[in-house]
């Protein structure tokens, strides 16, 4: 029996996950161009497609890797383009701890363990060992609208990822270095970095993989009225 659309998409959505161990496996050219394909189809504020996406493949993943971590180690100022959310509180706060803690149970770190928390951390920066990632970049002047567009990109550049059996993880944490991404990679002013989007055939071993995040119900995330 055919399933709906509404079925395969729910599918999708339920089996995709912030992957944060990779296989060294590269996407094959022809798959990466048919995720971008599908994500194309993602609506937009006046259509402007604010979305732009600077993808590394091989040796340049793995150079821009290094040099990540080296400015990172360097111990240099965090400066994005966009500003961190200025706290998390009430059930963001919960939230953000459920998953901090349900990730380092699964990687073995005690509670606590500030140093362990950092190497975790550090992770970010290396990829996850990923062999390809997308710096996805917005449209400066169109300021946060640019940014909720290229949101909605990235989900549909993971979901259509998912589709054809690519693991994904969004990352906020690396433009951290913005700056310094900005200058690494010749990115002008005029382009503000939102994300980068680490991708390729995830490590299915690896205890990091077999967590998932909770959803809270409907209730809690919608309200009717009529």
């Amino acid at each position: 029996m055919q399933a709906n659309d509404d079925q395969v998409l729910e599918k999708l959505l339920r089996g995709r996950f912030s992957c944060r161990a990779f296989l060294p496996k590269p996407v094959p050219r022809e798959a990466i161009e048919r995720i971008l394909s599908i994500a194309q189809h993602t609506a937009s504020w006046n259509n402007t497609q604010p979305w732009h996406l600077l993808i590394t493949s091989g040796a340049e993943t793995e150079k821009f890797r290094q040099a990540l971590i080296a400015q990172v180690m360097s111990g240099a100022t965090p400066k994005t383009d966009l500003p961190w959310p200025r706290e998390y509180i009430g059930t963001s706060l919960e939230r953000r701890r459920e998953c901090g803690f349900a990730l380092y149970n699964a990687v073995g770190v005690p509670r606590g363990d500030k140093a362990a928390y950092a190497k975790q951390g550090m992770e970010n920066f290396r990829l996850f060992g990923a062999p390809h990632v997308a710096i996805v970049t917005s449209d400066e002047p169109l300021g946060p609208y640019g940014a909720l567009d290229c949101g909605a990109y990235v989900t549909s550049f993971m979901t259509a990822a998912q589709s054809l059996g690519v693991a994904t993880i969004a990352q906020a944490a690396v433009t951290q270095q913005g700056e310094f991404i900005h200058r690494y990679f010749g990115i002008p002013a005029s382009r503000m970095l939102v994300c980068g989007i680490s991708f390729g055939y995830a490590d299915k071993d690896h205890p990091v993989n077999n967590y998932r995040t909770t959803r809270v119900p409907i209730e809690a995330a919608a309200e009717f009225r009529g």
